[in-house]
């Protein structure tokens, strides 16, 4: 399994190198210099970074950022928040474990994803068969099957409307600037009704809980206190890990 993870992780890093292709195609040919030397006072030198190279890193800092927003992980790491929100357990599971898991959920959905942008667009541009703007165009479509099966229509035809955008012949034409957005948008709404899902059945054992501490006049005890065994008892006799992930996975198919 750690290796089947480690070749879905080794995806990314054609699709990086896609993305940033007309950057740094642009950067060699402009011969941008990392750094700037110049003669100093008292016979040093003095360094300054160029411009182009600051622009070209800042857009590297963006670059995961970017991914991220283009994948599943934004839905996945909404659901496990709510999830230990709604179990009362505020720092359990703590959040690099959530980050981590919604990482790895992420590698495992989208790896068909990740291997149509290699097969389409990385192999055949390091082959040298396919030059760099097609290569780019055939790694970037897959995602953007992906994100448009999973944006709902009005989130598309909102952000169409606030930026005035021509009229679109079919979903091939719909530009990355407007696609992300809604997607993002979709996907948020879509983590949240999945997350009112799951808070129901613990939003009931805290009531319950409430209302018999209530009634046995124990109002200086904290119901959350008493409801969080309970709650994890449940989530463990259902299975709910098992439930949950395996929801999540199938919600993009």
């Amino acid at each position: 399994m750690k290796h089947a993870f480690l070749r879905r992780a080794a995806r990314f890093a054609p699709v990086l190198i896609l993305c940033l292709a007309p950057a740094l195609a642009h950067a060699q040919a402009n011969g941008l210099p990392a750094f700037n030397a110049s003669p100093g006072p008292h016979g040093g030198t003095t360094y300054s970074l160029s411009v182009q190279t600051m622009l070209l890193l800042t857009m590297l800092s963006f670059l995961p950022a970017m991914l991220l927003m283009m994948t599943s992980f934004t839905r996945i790491i909404i659901v496990l928040s709510l999830l230990r929100q709604a179990l009362g357990t505020a720092t359990t599971p703590p959040n690099q474990v959530l980050v981590g898991l919604a990482m790895f959920l992420t590698f495992f959905v989208m790896s068909p994803v990740l291997d149509r942008a290699y097969n389409d667009g990385y192999k055949p541009f390091s082959d040298g068969s396919m030059p760099m703007e097609q290569a780019v165009q055939r790694g970037v479509a897959p995602f953007k099957t992906f994100m448009l099966k999973q944006t709902r229509e009005t989130d598309l035809a909102l952000f169409a409307k606030i930026s005035k955008a021509a009229p679109m012949q079919g979903p091939e034409d719909v530009p990355l600037s407007l696609l992300v957005p809604a997607f993002v948008t979709s996907e948020l709404k879509t983590g949240f009704q999945i997350g009112f899902t799951v808070f129901i059945p613990f939003l009931i054992i805290d009531m319950v809980v409430a209302s018999v501490l209530m009634s046995m006049g124990m109002m200086m005890v904290s119901p959350s206190t008493v409801s969080l065994p309970f709650k994890l008892m449940l989530f463990v006799l259902v299975d709910g890990w098992q439930l949950l992930i395996g929801s999540l996975a199938q919600s993009f198919t």
